[in-house]
């Protein structure tokens, strides 16, 4: 497989849909869980791009749904390779809906996928350097390094935080709650 280093660019995917009524939950808005199925499609698409290999979904971060879509919006999603490590890479998507009557355009949605490149028999690959080639791509590659380091560091509090402990049980008398152990 080539691993020569490519550029941001090449990664690019561009989706766009029309929500159907049946894409709707019982409040009439779009199911998050559709538009959710439909950015796991578009970073696969991308990272497969990027890398030449199918690729897997390893954890998805920072789902905030800002504003609802409607039925009958046209849904576009642009996704992007915003970094790569050895297999991994972070697949940066923008959801927004147009009112197709008005024109009118809202950001719905940023998140971002981390995905892993595989070899035919499911081991990870090593994926090609990414050529960062303007300042917009910088600022997306660092906070990309920003989100990669603090995933690890939670990961590491998680894995050594005693959550038995006499001060961590003390500690959830600030929260909702109530012990019955």
């Amino acid at each position: 497989m080539n691993t020569k280093p490519r550029k941001v660019s090449t990664s690019k995917v561009t989706i766009s849909e029309l929500m159907l009524p049946s894409h709707s939950n019982f409040s009439g808005k779009i199911h998050g869980g559709y538009i959710l199925m439909l950015m796991d499609q578009i970073a696969f698409a991308c990272a497969s791009k990027y890398s030449g290999r199918y690729c897997v979904t390893a954890s998805v971060d920072t789902v905030d749904f800002l504003s609802p879509i409607e039925i009958g919006e046209l849904v576009t999603m642009k996704a992007s390779v915003n970094y790569v490590g050895n297999s991994s890479m972070v697949v940066g998507i923008r959801v927004t809906a147009q009112n197709i009557q008005t024109g009118v355009v809202k950001h719905c949605n940023s998140s971002y996928f981390t995905m892993v490149a595989k070899d035919e028999e499911g081991n990870n690959v090593k994926v090609p350097t990414l050529i960062l080639s303007d300042l917009e791509e910088v600022r997306r590659f660092y906070n990309s390094v920003k989100r990669v380091a603090l995933k690890k560091e939670r990961n590491l509090h998680r894995e050594t935080f005693d959550h038995s402990s006499k001060e961590a049980l003390d500690g959830l008398n600030l929260y909702n709650v109530k012990l019955e152990l």
